[in-house]
């Protein structure tokens, strides 16, 4: 769409930090498959907290929250969603699911883009998997109330010729190979954002193309480390960037290099996250202790010993038992309740 209008392109030259950080994901990239030969069950365990934290922040970032052990719960599809918001998650999960197990096979267009919309809100009343038919804007509301208008999107009218064109526009910069692919990706969210062709759910879809896209490109740290978790805890920034990589938009006049950046940026901190968390669990001597602690330390509230098994499948129950001793000694961490339904918190 507009990011891509040769006029765009011709303007982008990434400046030495951005090329910089596109050669450090590169490396991350090629270390990652040894990674995930060296260490699979252990990645396991990351991949099922990142699970839990990718539908979780995507979600919150909307306004959209359930209570930790509900969200565990809709996450690993151990019961029914119950209000709007366990609808929206359950339906995040589907779609994540659907990316994390089939992203090969997926070719993006669309009708896939639409396939996804309706995944995403099928648990819910109102149905997705259509385009809008009445007009958005991006709103912000300040500290005294006010309200003001961020940016305009594309019209409804507008938006499916903008969504064939962004596909299509997209593919053959793919094809030319003279871009980036990264920084084509980056390009693409920031023209499906600025297109907002829903009246729900566009940053959650936004999301999980972005994941989608970089697993095409043979980046598969979205598996492991929740981006959307890392997305959340700079959410501001997220902001701010799109604010000022979408003026100018809809005349191509626009400098999409704030989004870019910070795009990268963290995709480049997803990548650190993993080899340091990687590196802990490979060390060999206190490996099992590593892999109860970085659980712990990602739960959200309190959980049981049950949890943390389910966790970390690798552990056996007496050595959980033990570590939580340890830490409840030490002053880490607070027990309610015996046996079977205690229930652990980190201390704040």
């Amino acid at each position: 769409m507009k990011s891509f209008a040769p006029s765009v392109l011709a303007r982008l030259i990434p400046p030495p930090r951005l090329v910089q950080i596109i050669r450090q994901i590169g490396e991350h990239k090629g270390r990652e498959e040894l990674f995930r030969s060296q260490a699979p069950e252990k990645l396991e365990n990351l991949r099922r907290v990142a699970m839990v934290q990718s539908v979780e922040s995507s979600n919150r970032i909307e306004g959209l929250t359930a209570p930790p052990a509900r969200l565990r719960e809709i996450v690993q599809e151990k019961t029914t969603p119950k209000n709007r918001a366990e609808y929206e998650i359950a339906g995040y999960r589907d779609v994540l699911n659907t990316i994390h197990n089939s992203a090969s096979d997926i070719e993006l267009s669309p009708n896939v883009v639409l396939q996804f919309h309706r995944d995403l809100m099928k648990h819910g009343s109102n149905p997705g998997g259509r385009w809008k038919n009445v007009a958005n804007v991006i709103e912000e509301t300040r500290a005294d109330g006010t309200r003001f208008v961020r940016f305009q999107p594309v019209e409804p009218y507008l938006t499916p010729e903008a969504m064939k064109e962004l596909h299509v526009l997209f593919a053959r910069a793919l094809k030319d190979g003279e871009v980036e692919p990264l920084i084509l990706i980056a390009l693409y969210d920031l023209d499906f954002l600025c297109i907002h062709p829903f009246s729900d759910g566009n940053g959650r879809m936004a999301r999980l193309l972005a994941l989608l896209l970089l697993y095409h490109q043979g980046y598969g740290v979205g598996r492991y480390i929740s981006l959307e978790r890392l997305i959340e805890d700079t959410k501001e920034t997220y902001y701010e960037a799109l604010y000022h990589a979408s003026k100018g938009w809809h005349e191509a006049a626009h400098d999409p290099m704030p989004w870019i950046q910070y795009w990268l940026g963290t995709v480049l901190a997803a990548y650190r996250e993993f080899e340091s968390r990687v590196g802990s669990l490979t060390t060999g001597h206190g490996t099992k202790t590593d892999i109860v602690l970085q659980a712990i330390d990602n739960f959200i509230g309190s959980f049981t010993i049950s949890d943390l098994m389910a966790t970390c499948p690798s552990v056996d129950r007496d050595w959980i038992k033990t570590i939580l001793e340890r830490l409840k000694k030490e002053g880490k961490l607070t027990v309610s309740g015996r046996g079977r339904y205690a229930r652990w918190q980190k201390k704040q």
